[in-house]
């Protein structure tokens, strides 16, 4: 129901949020470091994190080799680099040395690694969009509409219009809008040399490589609070997040009853038989979340191979709900490449079934980590997770995040070139 949410909104002064207003995303950054506020407590677990030397999400902890072999594009299968490069460039000529200094990192730097989803600048990477010219702004969504396809440019760019109106809901916007979020570039734009690009912040971070042609956009977060626009010039925006909630429950409306019940790792949303820390503070059920880069995340559920064909078919359109940021000829390649890999494919929930119901789910391959979890309040108040506040997290497991892999093998082969 259209502006569900409004009845969760706190008082204009309430302390949640008149400690927070009129804050630059700089003084904000420093207010939300405080040691023993929940989200102090989220910087020091995550800070240290990014550091670790990266090897890849994997189900057990040991790196499959084999799974990310660097090979020129297929015919057809080609990444848009020529519009990318082309405005990477007009970005790039947007700035002044200092800026031009400030977004430009080399192709395997550490700083991929810095990216989050809340709001609170943990890492200042690159350049904040907020504090950046109207025609940067502009040339950073050019970048991002030449390099995702259509409907994947608009679900991202989506996010960032939620967020700003999220923002002018709360009267946050120094916080939450539009443009808080920050972006940078990784090596130099090239028609086949791996270079791509980050942009991140609340709601909404998205890491794109390429190199000889080839494409990824992972890790991926996506996400909306509350996932709708029921007022001002883009008023209807909404349930942006529909196909991957609806494509959940009708896979386990194909289940028979015993498949239903082993996929369904906990019937509640937050449940007395999990595990300490199964549910985090900041993530809840997320898994494959910010800094969860070289996690061990074993395979619960069942498996998609063993599911009736109906419950199949769901699965793979969940895979391709998720690849769906990438234009058409790379999203052929990923989804070839999931489809290999559908009998070590695994299916897990948390939560109820129904329609309205909220839940959790894990779609999970060796080339492959797609999560979709509703969220409790954050910017709204209440407790327990709600139908309109949805995070997903996309991952590529096994090292190839950042495109990590296939920048290693291109290194290797040109070393000393």
């Amino acid at each position: 129901m259209s502006g569900e949410y409004r009845q969760y909104l706190f008082p204009h002064d309430h302390p949640r949020l008149a400690g927070v207003r009129g804050l630059d995303p700089y003084a904000y950054r420093e207010h939300a470091r405080t040691p023993g506020t929940f989200t102090g407590g989220l910087v020091e677990g995550w800070t240290p994190l990014y550091r670790e030397e990266f090897r890849g999400v994997t189900e057990d902890g040991t790196l499959r080799p084999g799974l990310h072999d660097l090979a020129p594009a297929e015919p057809g299968e080609e990444a848009p680099v020529e519009a990318m490069v082309a405005a990477a460039h007009e970005l790039l000529g947007a700035l002044d040395d200092e800026g031009r200094k400030r977004i430009s990192y080399d192709a395997d730097d550490v700083e991929w690694q810095t990216w989050a989803n809340p709001e609170f600048m943990q890492f200042d990477t690159g350049l904040r969009l907020d504090l950046q010219p109207v025609e940067v702004r502009e040339r950073a969504l050019a970048l991002m509409r030449a390099s995702l396809s259509p409907e994947g440019y608009e679900l991202a760019h989506a996010m960032m219009l939620i967020n700003g109106f999220l923002g002018e809901v709360v009267g946050l916007e120094t916080v939450l809008n539009e443009f808080s979020y920050n972006v940078a570039l990784y090596g130099e734009p090239d028609l086949r040399a791996p270079w791509g690009w980050q942009l991140f912040g609340h709601h909404c971070a998205v890491n794109c490589l390429v190199v000889e042609g080839r494409m990824v956009v992972s890790p991926v977060f996506l996400g909306a609070e509350p996932d709708e626009i029921d007022a001002g010039p883009r008023a209807g925006l909404r349930d942006v997040f529909a196909d991957r909630i609806e494509l959940g429950t009708a896979l386990m409306a194909a289940l028979p009853e015993e498949q239903r019940r082993a996929v369904t790792v906990y019937e509640q949303m937050v449940d007395p038989a999990m595990p300490p820390g199964r549910v985090h503070p900041g993530d809840e059920r997320h898994l494959a979340g910010a800094f969860q880069d070289n996690r061990v995340i074993p395979v619960e559920g069942v498996r998609v191979a063993d599911m009736p064909v109906d419950a199949q078919r769901a699965a793979l359109a969940i895979a391709a709900s998720f690849a769906r940021l990438l234009p058409e000829g790379p999203r052929r390649a990923r989804m070839r490449e999931i489809e290999a890999h559908l009998d070590e494919t695994w299916f897990c929930w948390i939560g109820g079934s129904q329609p309205g119901d909220v839940f959790y789910y894990r779609l999970q391959s060796p080339v492959l980590v797609a999560e979709l979890d509703h969220h409790c309040g954050v910017f709204l108040d209440y407790d327990t997770p709600q139908p309109f506040h949805v995070h997903t997290v996309l991952r590529t497991p096994h090292g190839n995040d950042y495109g990590r892999a296939w920048v290693r093998q291109w290194q290797e082969r040109h070393a000393g070139g």
